[in-house]
Order: C-alpha cells, then structure tokens, then sequence
C-alpha cells in the first residue's frame, strides 16, 4: 500500500480519530440533496445548484435561518418560497445512506479507548437528522452550524482538539475532501484521505491505531 498517510505519530500515540460525516460515515449526500431540492422547487439542477451556492457557507455556519436560506435562493432562482416543514431536512432524510462499516470503525475505536468525534459540515436541519439517529460512537460531536466555522477553517479544528482534550499530533482526521484535509495539516493533524474502509483502516494501522 503506497504510504500516504500525513503523520506526526511517531513520537505521540494516537488517542482521538475525528470522522468527517457526509463522504466518510455516510454517501456524498451532495448530488441527491441537489436535484431533491430543484425538484421540489421547480428548477434546473443546475441553476439550483448555482443560486445554492452563493448562500450555502452561511447556512451552513449558522449565520443564516433555513427560513432565511430559502428566501436568498428563491429570490435568485424567482421561484416560490417552500412551503410546510424544513425542507432541507426533508431532503436529507430522503438521500441519507450509512456507511456501516464506518460506523463500525467508530464504535469498535471507542471500545479500544480512542476518543472518537464527529466533525461536520452541516446545516440544523441536518444535524437534527443526525441526532435522531441516536449514535453512540462517538465522545465528541462538533457541527459548524452550531459553532459558526466549518471545515478548512483552523477554529474549528482547534476547537475540536480542545474539546477532546488531544493535542494534534495525537490525533487524526478522517475526510473525504483534499481541501479539509489540507486545513486539518496546517493545524498538525494526522490526516487520511478517504476512499473506502479497507483503505482507511490500513492507513490507521499505519499511525498505529488498534481497529479490532
């Protein structure tokens, strides 16, 4: 296996794995959530996905409401506001698909005595999903919809460690996108590039990290 794995455990035993959510623990919810929501809406995708992102980093910190998301989009597109309950959680819900065996990985992690954390970008909507879900792998769940930071941004990867109590060459991030993981190595974070399970775990195993 080519060597990829970013690290600074040789000197500091790993004790934190952080997980991305959507990607890694679950399917690229992405593409699905995209077309759910220009459908409901009455739009190309593609226009959708224009209108979507120019207003999706506040959303997506918090900064703005669903409510207030869905007035920005609908203006550019020059559709009608949705109507009834959240729509972005009615889209979320529908695409939603688990990894699993990635949830495994955390559970049998905590186990070992890793501390295990979630850390995502992701709206209320969307959060709310996830903590109907009722996980239990993880010691630490951080949402940048509830924090005001999202994934590059040093914040949040420092707030993460500061809540886990590790220092960062302690611990790793395990994200599916270069431009996270590139944000995770300013910090000092061990870093894995997700591409599947068998992957990931032997890159674990090469930082040293007990899986079973």
């Amino acid at each position: 296996m080519e060597n990829r794995v970013m690290s600074n455990a040789n000197m500091n035993r790993i004790k934190a794995v952080i997980f991305d959510w959507g990607g890694v623990l679950i399917d690229d919810p992405v593409p699905g959530l995209m077309q759910y929501c220009a459908d409901t809406l009455g739009a190309e995708k593609e226009k959708y996905t224009q209108a979507h992102r120019k207003f999706a980093d506040d959303f997506q910190k918090g900064i703005i409401s669903e409510d207030m998301f869905w007035t920005r989009v609908c203006g550019e597109l020059g559709v009608p506001k949705p109507r009834g309950d959240s729509l972005w959680g009615r889209a979320f819900k529908t695409v939603y698909s688990p990894k699993k065996e990635m949830f495994s990985l955390a559970r049998s992690l905590q186990k070992n005595g890793y501390k295990t954390a979630l850390l995502s970008n992701a709206e209320a909507p969307a959060m709310k999903l996830f903590y109907q879900q009722e996980y239990h792998m993880f010691s630490l769940t951080v949402f940048s919809c509830i924090e005001g930071a999202a994934k590059p941004e040093r914040k949040i990867y420092e707030l993460t460690l500061k809540r886990l109590q590790a220092g960062a060459s302690e611990s790793v991030l395990i994200d599916d996108r270069q431009s996270n993981i590139d944000g995770a190595k300013q910090v000092g974070l061990n870093t894995i590039l997700f591409e599947s399970i068998g992957q990931t775990e032997g890159e674990l195993h090469q930082l040293g990290v007990k899986i079973t």
